[in-house]
């Protein structure tokens, strides 16, 4: 396997008020290769949200190395980390973060649309995208007409659009009842025996047991790095 995220002695401190200092991650190491299916859990306050916004370039460290493939994201200028960002991860959130008044193929469509894509071509992949997830035939249907699950699968299309190197969800079935967040695990599922690199934050241990490979993180270090049976 090939290295695709890798992060070394990664430290994070936020500046809370003129004196208070608080220290979210604090040297972690982590190693993410291509093709995996990595959860990452932690209880709240733990800093795998802190850990999962460096993952996604949405934030860099205070002090250590961030890599994905080839690129040194600790030094990136924001202008490069926006243009990664969009080019390699394809983000899925627990609010589904869908556009109300725009359809599921325009929603679908805007990473491309950000990328430069033609029109015509962007469409194009958006209908693709929407069918890989089932949805083929809600195409032009609003997010108030389509159930959770059909709605977080709409955000797993958009996720998808771009090709991205990584998928990095966060507490994707939080938003969902059970049946339905079974159905977006099995997907995350399938798209890992794809080749897909995938990346899933929960709280939830029986979810995060889905993965091929489950991170624990707490007070802001790695305590435990596991492979589970599958």
């Amino acid at each position: 396997m090939l290295p695709l995220i890798q992060l070394q002695k990664v430290k994070k401190t936020y500046q809370m008020g003129d004196e208070i200092k608080v220290e979210a991650l604090k040297g972690v190491d982590l190693l993410i290769n291509k093709g995996e299916f990595v959860s990452i859990i932690g209880p709240s306050g733990s800093g795998k949200s802190t850990l999962m916004h460096i993952i996604g370039l949405l934030d860099k460290p205070t002090s250590g190395s961030v890599f994905l493939e080839e690129h040194d994201i600790s030094v990136a200028k924001p202008n490069d980390l926006a243009v990664l960002r969009n080019t390699h991860i394809g983000f899925v959130f627990q609010s589904f973060n869908l556009l109300s008044r725009t359809s599921a193929v325009d929603n679908v469509s805007l990473p491309l649309l950000y990328a430069g894509v033609k029109h015509q071509e962007r469409i194009d992949r958006a209908k693709k995208a929407l069918e890989m997830v089932g949805l083929g035939e809600r195409l032009h249907h609003f997010p108030s007409q389509l159930s959770g699950g059909q709605q977080q699968r709409v955000a797993i299309a958009r996720a998808l659009v771009t090709n991205p190197s990584l998928i990095l969800a966060d507490e994707p079935t939080g938003n969902l009842d059970s049946k339905s967040g079974e159905e977006i695990i099995e997907f995350f599922e399938n798209l890992n025996k794809k080749g897909n690199t995938i990346v899933l934050v929960t709280h939830e241990l029986e979810i995060a047991q889905r993965a091929k490979r489950t991170v624990l993180i707490k007070d802001g270090v790695i305590v435990s790095d596991t492979k589970n049976r599958k």
